[in-house]
Protein backbone atom coordinates (compact mmCIF):
# COMPACT_ATOMS: atom_id res chain seq x y z
CA UNK A 1 0.00 0.00 0.00
CA UNK A 2 0.68 3.58 -0.48
CA UNK A 3 0.32 5.67 2.35
CA UNK A 4 0.86 9.65 1.76
CA UNK A 5 1.97 11.21 5.06
CA UNK A 6 2.17 15.00 5.85
CA UNK A 7 5.76 15.44 6.46
CA UNK A 8 5.30 19.21 7.37
CA UNK A 9 2.50 18.92 9.97
CA UNK A 10 2.79 18.04 14.16
CA UNK A 11 5.06 19.74 16.84
CA UNK A 12 8.35 17.96 15.59
CA UNK A 13 7.89 17.83 12.10
CA UNK A 14 9.67 16.91 9.78
CA UNK A 15 12.45 15.36 11.94
CA UNK A 16 10.01 13.24 13.80
CA UNK A 17 7.64 12.36 10.77
CA UNK A 18 10.60 11.23 8.39
CA UNK A 19 12.21 9.00 11.51
CA UNK A 20 8.77 7.51 11.88
CA UNK A 21 8.60 6.71 8.52
CA UNK A 22 12.11 5.39 8.31
CA UNK A 23 10.79 2.60 11.35
CA UNK A 24 7.46 2.06 9.21
CA UNK A 25 8.88 0.73 5.91
CA UNK A 26 11.54 -1.30 7.63
CA UNK A 27 8.23 -3.19 9.83
CA UNK A 28 5.95 -3.62 6.43
CA UNK A 29 5.99 -3.38 3.00
CA UNK A 30 4.50 -0.44 2.33
CA UNK A 31 5.78 2.65 0.27
CA UNK A 32 5.13 6.06 2.30
CA UNK A 33 5.26 9.30 0.20
CA UNK A 34 6.45 12.18 2.10
CA UNK A 35 4.55 15.12 1.30
CA UNK A 36 5.85 18.68 1.61
CA UNK A 37 9.39 20.76 1.16
CA UNK A 38 11.66 18.76 -0.79
CA UNK A 39 14.76 20.88 0.51
CA UNK A 40 13.85 20.09 3.49
CA UNK A 41 12.90 16.62 3.78
CA UNK A 42 15.21 15.00 1.33
CA UNK A 43 18.50 15.86 3.74
CA UNK A 44 16.37 13.61 6.11
CA UNK A 45 15.91 10.92 4.13
CA UNK A 46 19.46 10.37 2.79
CA UNK A 47 20.61 9.87 6.32
CA UNK A 48 18.05 7.38 7.26
CA UNK A 49 19.78 4.63 4.62
CA UNK A 50 16.71 2.80 3.56
CA UNK A 51 15.98 0.40 0.80
CA UNK A 52 15.78 2.45 -2.88
CA UNK A 53 11.75 3.38 -3.32
CA UNK A 54 10.32 2.79 -0.14
CA UNK A 55 10.05 6.78 0.47
CA UNK A 56 9.29 9.01 -2.02
CA UNK A 57 9.07 12.48 -1.53
CA UNK A 58 6.07 14.56 -3.11
CA UNK A 59 6.69 18.59 -3.47
CA UNK A 60 4.29 20.87 -1.67
CA UNK A 61 5.45 24.58 -1.37
CA UNK A 62 2.83 25.37 1.72
CA UNK A 63 2.49 24.35 5.12
CA UNK A 64 -0.71 24.99 7.67
CA UNK A 65 0.43 25.78 10.94
CA UNK A 66 -1.55 24.70 14.13
CA UNK A 67 -3.27 28.07 14.89
CA UNK A 68 -4.39 28.59 11.19
CA UNK A 69 -7.95 28.75 10.97
CA UNK A 70 -8.85 25.26 8.73
CA UNK A 71 -11.32 27.08 6.69
CA UNK A 72 -8.39 29.79 5.89
CA UNK A 73 -6.04 27.62 5.02
CA UNK A 74 -8.51 25.56 3.12
CA UNK A 75 -8.60 28.20 0.47
CA UNK A 76 -5.69 30.48 1.37
CA UNK A 77 -3.25 27.55 1.01
CA UNK A 78 -4.29 25.10 -2.38
CA UNK A 79 -1.06 23.84 -2.03
CA UNK A 80 -0.19 23.12 1.64
CA UNK A 81 1.00 19.39 2.88
CA UNK A 82 -2.22 18.40 4.59
CA UNK A 83 -4.32 19.43 1.58
CA UNK A 84 -1.55 17.38 -1.06
CA UNK A 85 -1.89 13.98 1.55
CA UNK A 86 -5.54 13.89 0.58
CA UNK A 87 -5.21 14.58 -3.38
CA UNK A 88 -3.16 11.68 -3.35
CA UNK A 89 -5.92 9.58 -1.93
CA UNK A 90 -8.54 10.81 -4.41
CA UNK A 91 -6.07 10.73 -7.95
CA UNK A 92 -5.45 6.86 -6.46
CA UNK A 93 -1.58 7.63 -6.45
CA UNK A 94 -1.94 6.48 -2.01
CA UNK A 95 -4.48 4.18 -0.50
CA UNK A 96 -4.68 6.42 2.67
CA UNK A 97 -3.32 9.85 4.06
CA UNK A 98 -1.69 10.50 7.51
CA UNK A 99 -1.02 13.86 9.38
CA UNK A 100 -0.14 14.83 13.01
CA UNK A 101 -1.07 18.54 11.83
CA UNK A 102 -3.99 20.84 12.19
CA UNK A 103 -6.96 18.35 12.81
CA UNK A 104 -9.15 20.77 11.30
CA UNK A 105 -7.45 21.20 8.31
CA UNK A 106 -7.35 17.58 7.77
CA UNK A 107 -11.25 17.17 8.91
CA UNK A 108 -12.29 19.98 5.93
CA UNK A 109 -9.60 19.03 3.34
CA UNK A 110 -10.79 15.43 3.35
CA UNK A 111 -14.17 16.23 3.30
CA UNK A 112 -13.78 18.87 0.31
CA UNK A 113 -11.58 16.45 -1.42
CA UNK A 114 -12.60 12.98 -1.15
CA UNK A 115 -16.19 14.34 -0.03
CA UNK A 116 -18.50 13.02 3.08
CA UNK A 117 -20.42 9.16 2.86
CA UNK A 118 -24.12 9.52 1.90
CA UNK A 119 -26.11 10.54 5.23
CA UNK A 120 -23.28 12.29 6.75
CA UNK A 121 -22.50 15.87 6.57
CA UNK A 122 -19.64 16.19 9.29
CA UNK A 123 -16.83 13.96 9.27
CA UNK A 124 -15.21 12.93 12.98
CA UNK A 125 -12.72 11.81 14.70
CA UNK A 126 -13.08 8.29 15.21
CA UNK A 127 -10.51 7.40 18.45
CA UNK A 128 -9.49 3.47 19.52
CA UNK A 129 -9.36 4.33 23.36
CA UNK A 130 -7.56 1.81 26.04
CA UNK A 131 -9.04 0.99 28.48
CA UNK A 132 -8.84 -0.68 32.12
CA UNK A 133 -10.38 -3.91 30.62
CA UNK A 134 -7.69 -4.38 28.09
CA UNK A 135 -10.99 -3.83 25.80
CA UNK A 136 -11.04 -0.84 23.39
CA UNK A 137 -13.60 1.76 23.28
CA UNK A 138 -14.21 3.96 20.07
CA UNK A 139 -15.06 7.98 20.88
CA UNK A 140 -16.63 9.69 18.09
CA UNK A 141 -15.51 12.65 17.93
CA UNK A 142 -12.63 13.54 19.62
CA UNK A 143 -11.59 16.85 18.02
CA UNK A 144 -12.82 17.80 15.07
CA UNK A 145 -16.00 19.62 15.41
CA UNK A 146 -16.54 22.19 18.24
CA UNK A 147 -19.81 22.98 17.76
CA UNK A 148 -22.31 20.10 17.10
CA UNK A 149 -26.25 20.01 16.57
CA UNK A 150 -28.35 16.82 17.76
CA UNK A 151 -28.06 15.33 14.12
CA UNK A 152 -24.30 15.79 14.03
CA UNK A 153 -24.34 13.85 17.03
CA UNK A 154 -26.67 11.01 15.83
CA UNK A 155 -24.27 10.65 12.93
CA UNK A 156 -21.11 10.25 15.14
CA UNK A 157 -22.90 7.43 16.57
CA UNK A 158 -23.85 5.36 13.55
CA UNK A 159 -19.86 5.79 12.54
CA UNK A 160 -18.40 4.57 15.66
CA UNK A 161 -20.80 2.21 15.40
CA UNK A 162 -19.47 0.84 12.54
CA UNK A 163 -16.29 0.73 13.54
CA UNK A 164 -16.58 -0.55 16.50
CA UNK A 165 -18.04 -3.80 14.64
CA UNK A 166 -14.98 -3.70 11.59
CA UNK A 167 -12.10 -2.88 13.79
CA UNK A 168 -13.55 -3.98 17.28
CA UNK A 169 -15.03 -7.46 16.03
CA UNK A 170 -18.50 -6.58 18.24
CA UNK A 171 -21.49 -7.64 16.59
CA UNK A 172 -24.13 -5.62 18.23
CA UNK A 173 -22.05 -2.67 20.29
CA UNK A 174 -23.12 -1.17 23.32
CA UNK A 175 -23.43 2.70 22.20
CA UNK A 176 -23.32 5.27 25.03
CA UNK A 177 -23.89 9.49 25.14
CA UNK A 178 -21.03 11.14 27.15
CA UNK A 179 -23.19 13.41 29.60
CA UNK A 180 -22.65 14.98 33.08
CA UNK A 181 -24.71 12.18 34.74
CA UNK A 182 -26.23 8.56 33.59
CA UNK A 183 -30.12 10.10 33.69
CA UNK A 184 -31.80 10.53 30.51
CA UNK A 185 -32.54 14.16 31.81
CA UNK A 186 -28.83 15.43 32.42
CA UNK A 187 -27.00 17.67 30.01
CA UNK A 188 -27.22 20.49 27.95
CA UNK A 189 -29.98 21.01 25.35
CA UNK A 190 -28.24 19.21 22.13
CA UNK A 191 -27.40 16.25 24.61
CA UNK A 192 -31.10 15.64 26.27
CA UNK A 193 -32.35 15.60 22.51
CA UNK A 194 -29.24 13.34 21.05
CA UNK A 195 -30.45 11.14 24.23
CA UNK A 196 -33.87 11.19 22.93
CA UNK A 197 -33.37 10.28 19.21
CA UNK A 198 -30.74 7.57 19.81
CA UNK A 199 -33.35 5.81 22.24
CA UNK A 200 -35.62 5.55 19.25
CA UNK A 201 -32.79 4.33 16.84
CA UNK A 202 -31.71 1.05 15.86
CA UNK A 203 -28.64 0.86 17.71
CA UNK A 204 -27.88 -0.99 21.00
CA UNK A 205 -28.10 2.73 23.49
CA UNK A 206 -27.23 1.48 26.74
CA UNK A 207 -28.21 5.81 27.55
CA UNK A 208 -25.62 8.33 29.25
CA UNK A 209 -22.11 8.05 30.30
CA UNK A 210 -20.16 10.01 32.90
CA UNK A 211 -16.68 10.83 32.62
CA UNK A 212 -15.43 8.80 35.56
CA UNK A 213 -16.35 5.56 33.10
CA UNK A 214 -15.04 6.79 29.84
CA UNK A 215 -11.84 4.86 30.14
CA UNK A 216 -13.10 2.24 32.50
CA UNK A 217 -14.13 -0.16 29.22
CA UNK A 218 -17.38 -1.52 31.12
CA UNK A 219 -19.98 1.42 29.99
CA UNK A 220 -19.94 1.14 26.18
CA UNK A 221 -18.19 0.19 23.06
CA UNK A 222 -18.65 3.83 21.46
CA UNK A 223 -18.60 6.96 23.03
CA UNK A 224 -20.85 9.61 21.86
CA UNK A 225 -19.83 13.28 22.42
CA UNK A 226 -18.72 16.74 20.48
CA UNK A 227 -15.27 17.38 19.78
CA UNK A 228 -15.05 19.79 22.47
CA UNK A 229 -15.79 17.24 24.99
CA UNK A 230 -14.17 14.17 23.14
CA UNK A 231 -10.92 16.40 23.14
CA UNK A 232 -10.78 17.72 26.60
CA UNK A 233 -11.54 13.59 28.04
CA UNK A 234 -8.64 13.00 25.92
CA UNK A 235 -6.23 15.75 26.94
CA UNK A 236 -7.44 15.07 30.59
CA UNK A 237 -6.25 11.33 30.51
CA UNK A 238 -3.08 12.47 29.37
CA UNK A 239 -2.33 14.82 31.79
CA UNK A 240 -3.29 12.34 34.25
CA UNK A 241 -1.02 9.34 33.04
CA UNK A 242 1.67 11.95 32.55
CA UNK A 243 1.17 13.49 36.56
CA UNK A 244 0.67 10.02 37.82
CA UNK A 245 4.43 8.88 36.06
CA UNK A 246 6.25 11.95 37.46
CA UNK A 247 4.98 11.44 40.99
CA UNK A 248 6.11 7.73 40.76
CA UNK A 249 9.51 9.14 39.67
CA UNK A 250 10.03 11.38 42.57
CA UNK A 251 9.16 8.75 45.24
CA UNK A 252 11.31 6.19 43.58
CA UNK A 253 13.87 8.98 43.87
CA UNK A 254 13.34 10.15 47.31
CA UNK A 255 12.59 6.29 48.56
CA UNK A 256 14.95 3.77 49.27
CA UNK A 257 12.28 1.23 49.38
CA UNK A 258 10.36 2.44 46.83
CA UNK A 259 13.70 2.09 44.06
CA UNK A 260 13.69 -1.85 45.59
CA UNK A 261 10.39 -2.52 44.77
CA UNK A 262 10.51 -0.57 41.20
CA UNK A 263 12.86 -3.04 39.71
CA UNK A 264 10.28 -5.88 40.30
CA UNK A 265 7.59 -4.06 39.36
CA UNK A 266 9.65 -2.00 35.78
CA UNK A 267 8.24 -5.14 33.27
CA UNK A 268 4.56 -4.51 35.17
CA UNK A 269 4.63 -0.39 34.67
CA UNK A 270 6.49 -0.75 31.22
CA UNK A 271 3.54 -2.88 29.68
CA UNK A 272 1.13 -0.29 31.59
CA UNK A 273 2.25 2.55 30.14
CA UNK A 274 2.39 0.54 26.23
CA UNK A 275 -1.49 0.34 27.12
CA UNK A 276 -2.53 3.71 27.79
CA UNK A 277 0.52 5.90 25.95
CA UNK A 278 -0.50 7.39 23.03
CA UNK A 279 2.52 7.04 20.40
CA UNK A 280 1.47 3.22 21.12
CA UNK A 281 -1.70 3.99 19.66
CA UNK A 282 -0.65 5.67 16.40
CA UNK A 283 -3.69 7.72 15.29
CA UNK A 284 -7.65 7.77 14.60
CA UNK A 285 -9.90 7.19 11.84
CA UNK A 286 -11.41 10.17 9.70
CA UNK A 287 -14.95 8.75 9.71
CA UNK A 288 -17.17 10.14 7.17
CA UNK A 289 -14.52 10.60 4.03
CA UNK A 290 -15.16 8.91 1.41
CA UNK A 291 -11.07 7.29 1.85
CA UNK A 292 -8.91 6.68 4.60
CA UNK A 293 -7.38 9.63 6.58
CA UNK A 294 -5.51 9.23 10.12
CA UNK A 295 -5.33 12.16 12.35
CA UNK A 296 -1.79 11.20 14.81
CA UNK A 297 -1.23 13.40 18.01
CA UNK A 298 0.12 16.91 17.27
CA UNK A 299 2.84 16.28 19.70
CA UNK A 300 3.89 12.97 17.89
CA UNK A 301 7.18 11.79 18.00
CA UNK A 302 9.24 8.98 15.42
CA UNK A 303 7.28 5.85 17.03
CA UNK A 304 3.48 7.55 17.19
CA UNK A 305 4.09 8.42 13.61
CA UNK A 306 5.41 5.12 13.12
CA UNK A 307 2.27 3.46 14.13
CA UNK A 308 0.16 5.32 12.48
CA UNK A 309 1.29 4.84 9.26
CA UNK A 310 1.35 1.05 9.56
CA UNK A 311 -2.51 2.02 11.13
CA UNK A 312 -3.37 3.33 7.85
CA UNK A 313 -1.20 -0.12 6.18
CA UNK A 314 -3.37 -2.16 8.17
CA UNK A 315 -6.81 -0.38 7.63
CA UNK A 316 -6.13 0.12 3.69
CA UNK A 317 -5.57 -3.64 3.38
CA UNK A 318 -8.72 -4.26 5.04
CA UNK A 319 -10.47 -1.58 2.82
CA UNK A 320 -12.59 -0.05 5.73
CA UNK A 321 -13.41 2.88 4.34
CA UNK A 322 -15.91 1.06 1.60
CA UNK A 323 -16.88 -1.55 4.88
CA UNK A 324 -17.44 1.76 7.00
CA UNK A 325 -19.97 3.03 3.99
CA UNK A 326 -21.67 0.06 3.13
CA UNK A 327 -22.63 0.35 7.10
CA UNK A 328 -23.61 3.54 6.34
CA UNK A 329 -25.38 3.93 3.40
CA UNK A 330 -27.72 0.62 4.62
CA UNK A 331 -28.85 2.37 7.80
CA UNK A 332 -32.64 3.20 7.97
CA UNK A 333 -32.30 4.47 10.90
CA UNK A 334 -29.76 6.78 9.94
CA UNK A 335 -31.50 7.91 6.31
CA UNK A 336 -34.10 8.55 8.68
CA UNK A 337 -32.52 10.78 10.85
CA UNK A 338 -31.07 12.99 8.42
CA UNK A 339 -34.52 12.86 7.12
CA UNK A 340 -36.35 14.68 10.43
CA UNK A 341 -32.93 17.27 9.85
CA UNK A 342 -34.20 18.03 7.03
CA UNK A 343 -37.75 18.45 7.72
CA UNK A 344 -37.11 20.47 10.78
CA UNK A 345 -34.96 22.61 8.99
CA UNK A 346 -37.97 22.93 6.46
CA UNK A 347 -40.28 23.79 9.38
CA UNK A 348 -38.06 26.04 10.54
CA UNK A 349 -37.83 28.31 7.65
CA UNK A 350 -41.69 27.86 7.11
CA UNK A 351 -41.92 29.58 10.48
CA UNK A 352 -39.89 32.34 9.98
CA UNK A 353 -41.27 33.38 6.45
CA UNK A 354 -44.77 33.57 8.33
CA UNK A 355 -43.16 35.29 10.68
CA UNK A 356 -41.81 38.12 8.41
CA UNK A 357 -45.10 38.10 6.16
CA UNK A 358 -46.96 38.66 9.58
CA UNK A 359 -44.50 41.62 10.33
CA UNK A 360 -45.22 42.93 6.85
CA UNK A 361 -48.81 42.86 6.79
CA UNK A 362 -48.58 44.81 10.16
CA UNK A 363 -46.91 47.54 8.95
CA UNK A 364 -48.90 48.25 6.21
CA UNK A 365 -52.04 48.36 8.07
CA UNK A 366 -49.78 50.67 10.04
CA UNK A 367 -50.24 48.46 13.36
CA UNK A 368 -46.71 49.05 13.95
CA UNK A 369 -43.89 51.08 12.57
CA UNK A 370 -40.65 49.82 10.64
CA UNK A 371 -38.56 50.66 14.23
CA UNK A 372 -40.84 48.52 15.84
Amino acid sequence: MNIAVDAMGGDYAPQSVVEGAALAVRECECTVLLVGDREIIQPLVDRADLPEGRILIKQASEVVRMDESPRMALTKKPDSSIRRIFELVKSGEAHAAVSAGNSGAAMLSGMYILGPLPNVDRPCIGTILPTGTGRPTIMADSGANVDCKPHNLIQFAFMGNALAKIVLGISDPRVGLISIGEEAGKGNEVVRTTYKTLKKSGLNFIGNVEGGDVFSGQAADVLVCDGFVGNVALKTGEGVLKTLGAGLKDEIKTSVLARFGYLFMRPALRKFRRRFEYDEIGGALLLGIDGIGIIAHGGANSKAIKNAILTADEFAHKKIDRRIKDEVESSADLKQSVGDKVHQVIETLKEKKMEMNLKDSREKSGMFSSED
